[in-house]
């Protein structure tokens, strides 16, 4: 039996998040079923993780195990034919048997698109979350540096998520301009529930100056989720990588 590594790409925005659930369509059954239709075969589909309603992806990773014997280079297109427009399967590769797309992984790398204008540019609606406020871009890059390293990240972590530990490692974090769109790129070990969009909420309200430079280390220290920001929508978020 075969064990297949797939990356997929999508917009988030009509489904109900990667993983399946009773209230809607997720991004993970249409996968699942995909498949299924070109290998005629049941499969259990292994995502590296969950993305929420409305979160898209450059670069979501699944594992599959098959008795097929497609070749790798054209299972995307073949699954591709199954799948809506919005989902697209963009690389398949064959892996060791126990390779795991999620418990394999070393870590992630999220990108949050803002765009940052009185007007909302309409292209971008749907794919990145419109900030009014003129953002101080130096003011949030020297900020985000305290997140880097090893922290216990609770004060940036969703209510309802229910984790061992809440110490995490952030690689780096990239904050970029062009034009009127800001790009947040933050790469880690592994994300609490929420806690990029968190991250960026916070970073938001110390470049339009409701918070202090000194806000995140403040929130680091005193593990509070109330010294933080709401939670900044999803329709900015996109999972671009996934390390193995």
């Amino acid at each position: 039996m075969r064990n297949i590594l797939i990356t997929i790409e999508y917009d988030g925005k009509n489904y109900v998040g990667w993983q399946m659930q009773n209230n809607g369509i997720s991004v993970e059954e249409k996968v699942k079923t995909a498949i299924e239709k070109l290998v005629k075969e049941e499969v259990k589909l292994y995502g590296s993780g969950r993305t929420d309603s409305g979160v898209h992806a450059l670069g979501q990773a699944a594992s599959f195990y098959t008795n097929s014997n497609i070749s790798a280079d054209k299972l995307p297109y073949g699954i591709n034919s199954f799948l809506p427009e919005d989902i697209r399967v963009i690389k398949a590769e064959e892996k060791e048997e126990d390779f795991h797309a999620r418990y394999s992984a070393k870590g992630k790398e999220y990108v949050y698109l803002i765009y940052n204008r009185s007007i909302m540019n309409p292209i971008y609606k749907g794919r990145a979350s419109h900030v009014f406020y003129k953002l101080d871009l130096d003011k949030m890059k020297r900020a985000s540096k305290a997140l880097i390293g090893v922290h216990d990240f609770a004060g940036f972590m969703g209510s309802g998520s229910d984790v061992k530990s809440t110490v995490r490692e952030i690689y780096d974090i990239d904050i970029t301009k062009n034009k009127d769109l800001i790009k947040i790129k933050i790469s880690g070990s592994g994300f609490l529930y929420n806690m990029v969009r968190i991250i960026v909420a916070s970073l938001i309200d110390i470049g339009r100056g409701r918070f202090d430079e000194n806000r995140i280390e403040e929130i680091l220290e005193t593990k509070q989720r109330s010294m933080a920001n709401v939670t900044a929508p999803a329709v900015g978020l996109y999972l671009n990588k996934v390390f193995y």
